[in-house]
């Protein structure tokens, strides 16, 4: 026996099967060889990354699209939520909203702001168990100001981390947030070269050019790089303007059942957008970053609520729920804060706009996409995806990016 939390997955393994996974509360992608048999999982939103590709009958299994031997035929995504055994096949061991605990439905706005100020506290804490040093994201919008706020509740001493450009929102909203909250806050400011330096280096990490990821992968590189000088475990707001339709495009549904529709579709495709870029970006420093607004209670919960009190009109802005659940608990100018993506309050997305402008001609943007329409059904949707692709198929093959690679919704 052995003091690794590791050593519990194999206890479960060899007294349950395979439907041990579902007793698993976390992020995780699993591999376990038994005898003559393979065993993979992966977490029921997908925040850890789990790729397959077969060589005839052999299966090669990775983490990332870079370590399966690039003569293999083809690369497929492992699906969230799934188990896999070498002699019963794939198995779905989980469907977004389902949770071990039964939801109740709140009967008011109010009743809800309740709830999820508890479900939320119970996730943040759960996430800062460790047995190394743990910060916050910090970027002074509503998402990372409640997730600071709730850790700095379970810890003594806190530390939190911005980045940004000169001069920018995020960098300038999270010096309120932390001094209100008294941590211990860092920041690193970069320019537009360092932007341009690091940006093949995201994108072997990242295995995307989605415009939309790209565009936050950069300031989260610079993120991840500086809190990993402090501390080992980070954690993030991801997940609550999908729980809580908090984008702009979101704004233009009218319709609750739509709206549902919606929320639910990009909660599902988290794993290949905004969390595959919050882990390529921390893990290639060794962080690991946590998401406690996408813990299975949480997803749930949020989803079972009324769409209409989600709808954005002139009388309720996004998120109202989360903004009203915190309002007094953080300074009014962050509850009231209108959702920024990260890259924009960051200050890298119009200047990478501007860099393809500059670089790529209008015939150039032409013929390739039709050439990619063509040959992998993708509409390059702008000049800055075009810069990012001329980039990337230097590093990967087409046939290894396309059929994985998700699509930004949200763009």
């Amino acid at each position: 026996m052995t003091r690794s939390d590791t050593e519990v997955v194999l206890r479960l393994y060899n007294r349950f099967g395979p439907k041990f996974v579902e007793l698993l509360d976390g992020m995780f992608a699993i591999a376990i060889i038994d005898d003559d048999t393979l065993f993979l999982a992966r977490d029921p939103i997908g925040i850890k990354p789990l790729y397959i590709g077969f060589d005839g009958t052999i299966l090669h299994f990775a983490s990332e699209i870079k370590a399966i031997p690039p003569a293999i035929a083809s690369v497929e995504t492992f699906p969230p939520g799934h188990w896999y055994h070498s002699q019963r096949g794939v198995n779905r061991f989980y469907t977004i909203g389902q949770t071990p605990k039964p939801v109740r439905r709140p009967r008011t706005k109010a009743e809800a702001e309740h709830q999820i100020r508890h479900i939320l506290h119970d996730a943040v804490i759960k996430r800062l168990m460790a047995d190394v040093p743990v910060g916050v994201s910090l970027s002074g919008g509503l998402d990372s100001s409640i997730v600071t706020l709730l850790a700095r509740e379970g810890l003594q001493q806190l530390h939190t981390f911005a980045v940004g450009v000169e001069g920018s929102e995020d960098l300038v909203a999270a010096r309120m947030v932390a001094g209100y909250l008294g941590t211990i806050h860092h920041e690193r400011v970069y320019d537009m070269q360092e932007m341009v330096n690091i940006l093949p280096e995201v994108l072997f990490h990242l295995e995307s050019f989605d415009p939309a990821l790209v565009r936050s992968a950069i300031p989260n590189y610079f993120l991840a790089r500086l809190t990993a000088e402090y501390v080992k475990v980070m954690l993030t707001g991801e997940g609550a303007d999908e729980l809580y339709a908090g984008y702009a495009y979101l704004g233009d549904i009218t319709s609750q059942s739509a709206l549902q529709h919606e929320m639910e579709l990009i909660v599902g495709a988290l794993h290949n957008t905004n969390l595959q870029r919050a882990d390529r970006m921390s893990m290639a420093f060794g962080l690991e970053a946590r998401v406690p607004f996408l813990d299975v209670q949480s997803i749930a919960y949020a989803l079972a609520l009324p769409a209409r009190w989600k709808l954005q009109t002139e009388q309720q802005m996004e998120k109202a729920l989360l903004r009203n659940a915190f309002a007094g608990q953080l300074p009014d100018a962050v509850v009231r804060r209108p959702k920024q993506k990260f890259s924009a309050g960051a200050g890298s997305s119009q200047i990478l706009a501007t860099l393809a402008q500059r670089e790529i001609t209008d015939t150039e943007f032409a013929t390739e996409r039709t050439r990619l329409r063509r040959e992998w059904q993708y509409k390059l949707p702008n000049k800055e995806a075009l810069l990012y692709y001329r980039i990337i198929k230097n590093m990967y093959r087409d046939d290894y990016i396309f059929p994985n690679m998700g699509i930004s919704r949200s763009l």
